[in-house]
């Protein structure tokens, strides 16, 4: 892994901490917003969402969702030079009282301290968004693929 693509992957998701997750809805494209934590060592994106959305049950009838997560834009950059990374994943609901429950749970609360209150609602749950391929474009003519793997080597390389 090129260890100065690996800082870039890695400071836009440590940065952002919202994306957008496209999901299938009665057969047609959806997208909504989630906010998203990643516990350390892993690639699995948690997010934390309701049953009553129409987007956790279009994950609970199709697992295969994508994430985008795009940097801030640079009023003096044209829009097309704005850093993201899109992510095709798997969504698998993370069943309560298991250790993988509590570990994104820790995660999502220690970056959304707000959120704790969600926890309590009994419609809430935790998803992991597991990667199989991700596309990073870092502005033009800076675009990659990674598979699952090389985004977790991006995660792990320290910063310079």
């Amino acid at each position: 892994m090129d260890p100065e693509l690996a800082q870039k992957v890695r400071g836009l998701l440590e940065a952002q901490r919202i994306a957008s997750l496209g999901t299938l809805h009665d057969g047609e494209p959806y997208v909504s917003m989630v906010p998203f934590a990643i516990p350390p060592g892993t690639t699995d994106f948690i997010i934390h969402v309701s049953s009553l959305a129409a987007h956790t049950k279009d994950m609970v009838a199709n697992g295969k969702v994508s994430l985008l997560i795009v940097a801030p834009l640079n009023p003096s950059a044209p829009p097309q030079a704005v850093a993201r990374i899109t992510i095709q994943a798997d969504a698998v609901a993370l069943e309560p009282e298991t250790q993988a429950h509590a570990t994104a749970k820790k995660t999502y609360l220690a970056r959304f301290p707000d959120s704790e209150m969600t926890f309590e609602l009994g419609d809430f749950a935790l998803f992991a968004i597991r990667p199989r391929l991700c596309r990073w474009v870092g502005g033009f003519a800076q675009a990659k693929s990674l598979t699952a793997a090389g985004l977790g080597e991006a995660l792990r390389i320290p910063s310079p």
